[in-house]
C-alpha cells in the first residue's frame, strides 16, 4: 500500500492502519517521521529537545490515530499535532525557566552541533543565497520559526495551505498575512546576515559588535537592524538577493540523522522492511556517524523505547521506526570505504558534523611543541615546480584565514587562498601584498613588542588587535597571567576590538593559565572582546580530529560566553617529536574542520597555520612557486 508522495499517504493507508493493520501503520509512521523531524526541527532550530518533541509527536499520532474520522485529513492533524507540541515545549520551557531564573538557565544555548540552520548547510551543501537563508533563520523569533517550518515545507511540496491554516487553527486570508509577514523579517535577516558576513563591514558595524557574543538574537537583531536599514552601505548588502520563495523551493529535506532513532532504541526488531524500503531514502549514506549506528545495528541488544512501547500499536510504530533506520544503516554499511582525495577534497564520511565512531578525548587537546612563529621569519627554500594541479573554485567566507610570513611569491598566494583576513605576528606586514578583498589584523607577540611604536601601528591598522602569542609556552611569549595583566591596559588602548593572549593549550581548563588571566582581568574591570586560540590535532582520522576541535571550541565558549578566534589550527602530533599527516589527511581535514567551524555561530574567525609550504609533507598551504598544495586546494575550497 504506498504512499502518494509529497500529497500525504494514501486514504486507504490510513484506514488500515486506523482499523488496526500493522503493516500499515508501520508505513504510515515510516512515512511520517521525515515531515515531523522537518517540522520540529526547523521550529525548535535543532535543540536537545527536537528528538523528544518528535517521539511524543508520533506517539501522540498513534494513539489518537482510531479516532480520526477523515482519513483525506491525516496530513493536516499530523502537522497540527506536530505544532501544538513544538508550543506546549516552548510553553514548558518557559515556565521552568522563570522558576529557576539562574545564570546558568538564562545563558542556555542549544549544542551547535545539532544546530538545525547548520544541520542544513552541512547536510544539503548549500551555498551562496540558499546558505544565507538557512542562517537567517537563527533570527528569527520562536513563532516565526515555527510559521517558517510550515510554509518552507510548503514550498517544497510537503505540505498544503491548507495544512499550514489548519495547524496553525487560521483561516487561509489570515495565513497569508501571517506568511507575508515572516518573509519581511527573514529578508530582514538575510540583509543582516549578508551585511555581518561582509569582508569589508563599515566601521560603526565593527563598533556594534565588539560585545556582541556571536549568537543571534531577537534583541541583537533589532540593534543590527536600526543600523541596517539607516546605513547607506549595509544597506546596500540587500541588493541582488533572489526571492525567498524561489531559493526555499530547491532546498529538499533535511535528512534523518542516522543514529537520531537508534539512539532510543533498544531493539531491532527484523520487519516492516517494505516500510523501511520506502522511507530509506531519508537517510543520509555514507556519512562518518553511519558506522556508529551499523555497529549498533548489528548487536542488536534487547528492550524496547520506553516512550513508544504502550500498549500493541505503539510497539508496532517503533518496528516501522526501527526498520526505517535499519535498512538505512545497512546500506551505508555495505557500501566502500572512501579515501580522501589528493586533491584535497574530503570524503563524505569526514565532511559532517556527525560524531566519529570512536568517541573523542578530552575536550582540551594539549600540544606540548609546536612551530609558532616569533614575528620575523626566514623565506623558505624554493621547491620543485610540480604537475599543475586541477582547478579549483575558490570560494570566500569573511571567518577564513591564514597566518603568514615571509616567502617568494607570498602575496600572490595569499590572494589566491581567498583568504578574507591574515595575520603575521607582529603589528605589520612588510613585503606583503593585502589582497583588495582582504584586511590585515595586527598582534602584539609578546612583553618586547609593547612599544609606542607598535601599539601606534597596531591602533592605525585597526580596529581589531590579537593578544600575547602562547603565553603559557616557554618557547614563545612566555608570560605569567600577571605580567600579561600589567600590559594589558596599554592593548586596550591600542585596539578597539582587542583579543585574548592565544594559549597554546588548556584553554577550557579551570585554573590553566587562560582561566588565570581572564579572572584577573574581570577582577580588574579589563576589556577582553573575544577568545583567541591554537589547537594541533595528533589523531589523522579526519571525523575525529575534528570532533576533537569542536568539543574544545564549545568547551571554552561554555566558560567564557565570548566569540572566538582560532588563529593557529592543523593537524600536528606533538606527542613524540614532531609527526605530521599525509598530504590527503591533512586536506581532508581542512575540508571537514572549516564546515564545522563555519556552522559555529560564536566562531568568528579562523586562521589556517599557514600559508607557505615546504617540499615534504605539512601543514602550508602554497608552494614557493605558487603552486598550491592539496591543503591549500582544499582551502581554496572552503566556505
Amino acid at each position: 500500500m504506498p504512499g502518494t508522495g509529497r500529497g500525504g499517504p494514501d486514504a486507504a493507508m490510513v484506514e488500515a492502519a486506523r482499523d488496526g493493520d500493522q503493516r500499515a501503520l508501520d508505513a504510515l509512521v515510516a512515512d511520517s517521521l521525515p515531515l515531523v523531524y522537518n517540522i520540529v526541527g526547523r521550529a525548535l532550530n535543532g535543540h536537545n529537545d527536537v528528538d523528544d518533541v518528535v517521539q511524543e509527536t508520533l506517539l501522540r499520532v498513534v494513539r489518537g490515530l482510531p479516532t480520526l474520522r477523515d482519513p483525506e485529513a491525516f496530513r493536516s492533524w499530523l502537522v497540527a499535532i506536530a505544532v501544538r507540541q513544538v508550543r506546549d515545549r516552548e510553553q514548558d520551557r518557559s515556565a521552568t525557566q522563570r522558576r529557576r531564573a539562574d545564570l546558568d538557565t538564562a545563558e542556555e544555548m542549544p549544542d551547535p552541533a545539532s544546530d538545525f540552520a547548520a544541520l542544513t548547510i552541512l547536510r544539503l551543501g548549500l551555498t551562496d543565497q540558499r546558505r544565507e537563508v538557512a542562517e537567517a533563520t537563527r533570527w528569527l523569533d520562536a513563532d516565526d520559526r515555527g510559521l517558517l517550518a510550515l510554509w518552507w515545507l510548503e514550498e517544497t511540496g510537503e505540505l498544503r495551505r491548507t495544512d499550514l491554516a489548519g495547524a496553525l487553527g487560521l483561516s487561509g486570508r489570515h495565513a497569508a498575512v501571517r506568511v507575508q509577514r515572516m518573509k519581511e523579517q527573514m529578508q530582514l535577516a538575510r540583509t543582516i546576515v549578508r551585511a555581518l558576513g561582509s569582508a569589508a563591514r563599515c566601521a560603526e558595524l565593527l563598533t556594534m559588535t565588539w560585545n556582541w557574543d556571536g549568537v543571534p538574537s531577537p534583541l541583537w537583531r533589532k540593534r543590527f537592524a536600526r543600523h541596517v536599514r539607516g546605513c547607506a552601505d549595509c544597506g546596500r548588502s540587500g541588493q541582488g538577493m533572489l526571492p525567498i520563495d524561489r531559493l526555499l523551493a530547491g532546498i529538499p529535506m533535511v535528512p534523518i540523522p542516522a543514529g537520531f532513532v537508534l539512539q532510543h532504541f533498544q531493539t531491532i526488531p527484523p520487519a516492516a522492511t517494505e516500510a523501511a524500503a520506502h522511507a530509506a531514502s531519508h537517510l543520509p549514506l555514507g556519512r562518518s556517524g553511519v558506522h556508529r549506528a551499523a555497529r549498533a545495528a548489528q548487536e542488536r541488544p534487547r528492550g524496547v523505547l520506553s516512550v513508544l512501547s504502550h500498549g500493541p500499536v505503539a510497539g508496532t510504530a517503533a518496528v516501522g521506526l526501527a526498520a526505517v533506520v535499519v535498512v538505512g544503516v545497512l546500506v551505508a554499511a555495505n557500501r566502500p570505504p572512501q579515501e580522501p582525495s589528493a586533491q584535497g577534497v574530503a570524503p563524505q564520511a569526514a565532511a559532517t558534523a556527525i560524531p566519529p565512531t570512536s568517541p573523542a578525548p578530552s575536550a582540551s587537546v594539549k600540544a606540548s611543541r609546536k612551530p609558532s612563529p616569533k614575528p620575523s621569519r626566514k623565506a623558505s627554500p624554493k621547491a620543485t615546480k610540480p604537475a599543475p594541479p586541477p582547478p579549483v573554485v575558490v570560494a570566500k567566507s569573511a571567518k577564513k584565514g591564514v597566518g603568514v610570513w615571509g616567502m617568494p611569491g607570498v602575496s600572490a598566494a595569499l590572494t589566491k587562498s581567498g583568504a578574507s583576513w591574515y595575520y603575521t605576528w607582529a603589528t605589520t606586514h612588510d613585503g606583503i601584498a593585502t589582497p583588495k578583498s582582504g584586511t590585515f589584523v595586527p598582534m602584539i607577540w609578546g612583553a618586547d613588542s609593547v612599544t609606542s611604536a607598535n601599539l601606534a601601528k597596531a591602533k592605525a591598522a585597526g580596529p581589531y588587535l590579537l593578544g600575547f602569542n602562547e603565553p603559557d609556552m616557554g618557547s614563545q611569549s612566555n608570560m605569567t597571567p600577571e605580567k600579561a595583566l600589567s600590559l594589558w591596559p596599554k592593548l586596550m588602548s591600542a585596539g578597539k576590538v582587542l583579543g585574548s593572549p592565544a594559549v597554546a593549550y588548556g584553554g577550557d581548563r579551570a585554573g590553566g593559565w587562560l582561566d588565570k588571566f581572564m579572572s584577573g582581568a574581570k577582577a580588574k574591570g579589563y576589556r577582553v572582546d573575544f577568545i583567541t586560540l591554537h589547537w594541533y590535532g595528533g589523531d589523522f582520522n579526519t571525523a575525529n580530529a575534528t570532533n576533537q576541535l569542536r568539543s574544545y571550541i564549545q568547551a571554552v565558549y561554555k566558560r567564557y560566553h565570548k566569540p572566538i578566534w582560532l588563529t593557529e589550527f592543523a593537524l600536528i602530533d606533538f606527542s613524540n617529536g614532531t609527526r605530521f599527516p599525509t598530504d590527503a589527511q591533512q586536506a581532508a581535514f581542512v575540508t571537514s574542520s572549516t564546515k564545522m567551524l563555519a556552522g559555529l555561530p560564536y566562531v568568528q574567525r579562523y586562521a589556517w597555520f599557514g600559508l607557505p609550504a615546504d617540499k615534504k609533507p605539512g601543514t602550508g598551504l602554497f608552494t614557493t612557486t605558487g603552486a598550491a598544495t592539496p591543503a591549500g586546494r582544499a582551502f581554496q575550497a572552503a566556505r
